[in-house]
């Protein structure tokens, strides 16, 4: 009997027992589809963090101050946290740092216009910010150093900010008020979207100086987002701004300093532990599947002993029927395996529908990615059980003898 000839009646065998074959298919289609449904999680949710990394902005090098790393019951010095002449010192002083960036954010204030309004967050930035986070201008300019330095009372409107204050209407000019204060629009940015369910289009962006001196009295910054010279150097780059925080803090060591590459690769361990733990629970259930195709194919190497002893009556080798069963339970597991994997794309596809429609994960649900090497290589470890399994049936119906057999009832 040739491999095909082999396939075809293991096919034939799943026609006449269909609903045992299914039974016995479970614990591999379930074991496959979580397999499957996991990866295409976590690779979609990889692909968003690396794409919303990239519309952050490109090598940037994130410096906060952290009061969560005080000891217990240690007495704070005399500075709280970073300042703007902390980043005019990395600027001036870090010879790998080529740009710098401070920003100090605040959240949900009212923007008014007339009888419109809305809450935005509001952000005091520098001019490097529009570049540092590929911000694009849709009409009007940024932020120039000319409005830090006079703490200038004027504004840049995130793209949603400008539709609901001003509809179809030129804001350049006009008036807003931003928490009570006055400001006047300088310009517009163009769409940006989300990153990391923050809406950069429902945003005003205003001189940090006016921020700190106007709006809320203190001269404290956010955070400062520096850019090294060359980004192969980032690591050296990061090492001469920690360096000079302690010596501008008094070696307090409450600052942060990370690297979008460094971010992303913790995110990237939490995923694939996260990854690893939904396999190991797959895995079980696809050991359970196995062991269901191993005792069906025993009770199917008792149905056909008759068959078995006909066959080696008329010249089949022992190897010829190890092949046939191995080839028997492989099929029945293969099939298993892209019943899984279809359970597996359509329920991802559903997920990231439903948290879509839903509007969950910052309005724009989960990201679902799966690549092809997932589908290949599902359908072959479900192919893999079922050879494994199917070697002890395989074996023992090789191993019968043909007269046993023909008077067996």
């Amino acid at each position: 009997m040739s491999l095909i000839d082999s396939f075809l009646t293991a096919l034939a065998n799943l026609r006449r027992h269909k609903l045992r074959s299914l039974l016995t298919m479970l614990g591999v289609i379930i074991g496959v589809a979580a397999v499957i449904l996991m990866v295409a999680l976590v690779e979609g949710a990889r692909s968003r963090v690396v794409e919303e990394f990239r519309q952050l902005g490109s090598s940037l090098i994130i410096v906060v101050y952290d009061p969560s790393l005080r000891q217990r019951g240690e007495t704070p010095g005399s500075i709280e946290g970073l300042r703007m002449e902390d980043a005019q010192a990395i600027l001036q002083e870090c010879s790998s740092v080529k740009m710098v960036s401070a920003e100090f954010t605040v959240g949900n204030q009212k923007i008014r216009y007339g009888a419109e309004e809305m809450d935005a967050t509001v952000d005091g930035c520098q001019p490097e910010y529009l570049y540092l986070h590929n911000l694009q201008m849709e009409r009007g300019r940024f932020i120039t150093q000319e409005d830090i330095d006079s703490w200038a009372k004027v504004c840049v409107l995130g793209n949603e900010v400008q539709k609901r204050l001003f509809g179809d209407r030129d804001p350049i000019g006009e008036t807003v008020e931003i928490a009570g204060v006055s400001a006047t629009v300088v310009g517009v940015v163009a769409p940006k979207g989300r990153t990391f369910g923050e809406d950069w289009d429902k945003r005003v962006f205003v001189p940090i100086t006016s921020l700190q001196k106007r709006f809320v009295g203190i001269d404290l910054v956010s955070v400062i987002f520096a850019q090294p010279r060359d980004p192969d150097r980032t690591t050296e780059a990061m090492d001469e701004i920690w360096q000079l925080l302690m010596r501008r803090h008094d070696n307090q060591p409450y600052f942060r300093v990370d690297s979008q590459e460094r971010l992303l690769s913790s995110i990237g361990r939490v995923l694939s532990i996260f990854g690893l733990v939904v396999g190991a629970i797959a895995g079980l259930s696809l050991l359970v599947g196995g062991i269901g195709i191993m005792n069906i194919m025993l009770v199917t190497v008792a149905e056909r002993t008759r068959e078995i002893g006909i066959r080696k009556a008329v010249g089949a080798r022992n190897r010829d029927i190890l092949l046939q069963f191995l080839i028997e339970s492989m099929t029945l597991s293969g099939v298993g395996g892209i019943i899984g994997i279809l359970l597996g794309w359509g329920a991802s596809l559903l997920v990231g529908w439903v948290t879509q429609q839903a509007k969950l994960f910052g309005g724009e649900g989960l990201t679902t990615h799966l690549p092809l090497w997932a589908a290949t290589a599902g359908f072959l470890f479900s192919a893999t059980v079922g050879i494994f399994f199917g070697i002890y049936p395989a074996w023992r119906a090789s191993r019968l003898n043909p007269i046993e057999a023909l008077r067996y009832e």
